[in-house]
């Protein structure tokens, strides 16, 4: 059996109730358990399964030590003291993952892989492999319809200039207001009014949101709280769903992943700190996948990525199978339409390993991300359509005006 990723380690002491004394050491936050190791020997000195949790809770020993306890199945109490950096981080995490139910007992033997995972995967496959090509297409169509944008800026621009061309060769040298001040504000105005307008955004959807450990800046206390991803931006909230920070997307100078349950985000500043965000979560394996696809050029491994395939092995089965039972009792009528009528035939039931649900549910989450990454760049298209007429028809009333005038001066 592979070693187990150790997610975070805190140094402090645990009560060994045989000898009636306190040992110093560190302890480890695993996937699947809980670890305190020895300081000098290195000797594990306790190896606690989550699932074999029954509470945790903070109390004091000789009522003045602050301490962690932890109730086993069994009444088998054990007791930490002397974290550091305090004991509310090291609850705080130990809590979320517990909660969250990352690991299950039956989660490390996966089941092989089966021909209705199979058929299911290669199923979300192809609609990915489409769907990225129609993304490609959207994406061209948008740069052309920029370079179409940036072509009448210049057509603009030109017309600007023949108007003040017109106005001095309509205006005799000795006018005192040849320039006309008025009319040149009047049109400065408006060009500040239509450069500040605000671009009306498309829909922002939410991709994916998941419950945090969050830890600001250089702060030491980690915090529970919210990671929501959307198309545009990344949202930090804390545990009454207020908004902390916002990125937008172009704001992401830096996303560096340490293991696939920690991530750090950062806003890189000149002049003042960097603004980043240290980030842990049990289901945090369904962000990764999703800003990898949003933020390719920022973001960073810190880690072997095949940990990831063999940690997904370790979530709970009732958690991930359950996502796709619909899609499942699809196929199963499927294959009872086939056979016909007349025909009546036994078939063994077939189930979705824990290794496969996990790689489809990081699938569907690629798919549902770049579905909204191609709405709204629909919405932006369509916005930009409408300047585009806009801009064409307003062109072609100065064009006619400027012919009118030249006629004029001949």
């Amino acid at each position: 059996m592979s070693k187990e990723i150790c997610i975070h380690s805190w140094p402090g002491s645990y009560y060994l109730n045989a000898e009636k004394r306190w040992v110093y050491g560190h302890l480890e936050l695993c996937p699947s358990s809980l670890l305190f190791l020895v300081e000098k020997t290195g000797d594990m000195l306790l190896c606690l399964q989550l699932s074999d949790i029954v509470e945790i809770k903070k109390e004091s020993s000789s009522f003045i030590f602050s301490s962690i306890t932890i109730l086993e199945k069994g009444n088998v109490k054990h007791w930490f003291s002397s974290l550091q950096p305090n004991r509310t981080v090291v609850f705080n995490t130990i809590e979320h993952f517990w909660k969250e139910q990352l690991l299950s007992p039956g989660g490390v033997g996966a089941a092989s892989p089966t021909s209705k995972g199979k058929q299911l995967i290669n199923l979300v496959t192809g609609s990915q492999r489409r769907l990225e090509d129609t993304a490609k297409v959207l994406h061209h169509q948008g740069e052309q319809f920029n370079n179409v944008m940036e072509g009448l800026d210049k057509i603009e621009c030109d017309l600007d200039t023949a108007d003040r061309l017109l106005t001095g060769l309509e205006s005799p040298s000795w006018w005192p207001f040849s320039n006309k001040p008025w009319r040149v504000q009047q049109e400065s105005k408006r060009r500040d009014l239509g450069a500040s307008a605000p671009k009306t955004p498309g829909k922002d959807g939410v991709i994916v949101r998941v419950p945090v450990i969050f830890l600001e800046g250089a702060d030491s206390s980690r915090k529970p709280g919210d990671l929501i991803v959307l198309v545009s931006a990344l949202e930090i909230r804390d545990s009454n769903s207020r908004i902390l920070h916002r990125y937008r997307r172009e704001d992401v100078d830096e996303i560096k992943v340490y293991s696939p349950y920690e991530i750090n985000i950062r806003q890189r500043f000149i002049g003042k700190p960097d603004l980043s965000y240290r980030l842990l979560s049990a289901k945090m394996q369904n962000v990764i996948c999703v800003l990898e696809l949003q933020y390719k050029k920022n973001i960073e491994f810190l880690w072997d990525p095949l940990e990831l395939k063999n940690s997904s092995e370790l979530v709970p089965s009732d958690v991930s199978c359950s996502l796709w039972h619909s899609a499942t009792d699809v196929i199963d009528k499927s294959e009872h339409l086939a056979e016909g009528d007349g025909q009546v035939q036994v078939q063994q039931q077939q189930t979705v390993s824990d290794a496969e649900a996990q790689e489809l549910k990081q699938m569907l989450m690629k798919l549902k991300t770049i579905a909204f990454e191609a709405e709204a760049e629909l919405d932006r298209q369509s916005e930009v359509l409408g300047v585009i007429a806009d801009s064409t028809d307003k062109a072609t009333v100065q064009i006619d005006k400027h012919n009118r005038r030249i006629k004029k001066l001949m």
